[in-house]
């Protein structure tokens, strides 16, 4: 079953309005931050918005 991008983009800003102190750049650390704050069990799921949330926060640093 395909992931939606709209499904991952929505879950990943959503989890940085509530909690943008519980990520960082480090894409290791946000898996385990999404691992925390959410329900989600599928690991693909997990680590594809772990991956949009540690690119979000990479490009407002360069920003």
């Amino acid at each position: 079953m395909a992931i939606k991008p709209a499904y991952v983009k929505k879950t990943g800003n959503v989890l940085l309005e509530r909690y943008p102190e519980a990520f960082t750049t480090d894409f290791e650390q946000n898996k385990d931050s999404v691992t925390k704050l959410t329900n989600i069990e599928s690991k693909g799921v997990r680590n594809r918005i772990a991956g949009y949330v540690t690119r979000k926060k990479g490009a407002a640093v360069s920003a």
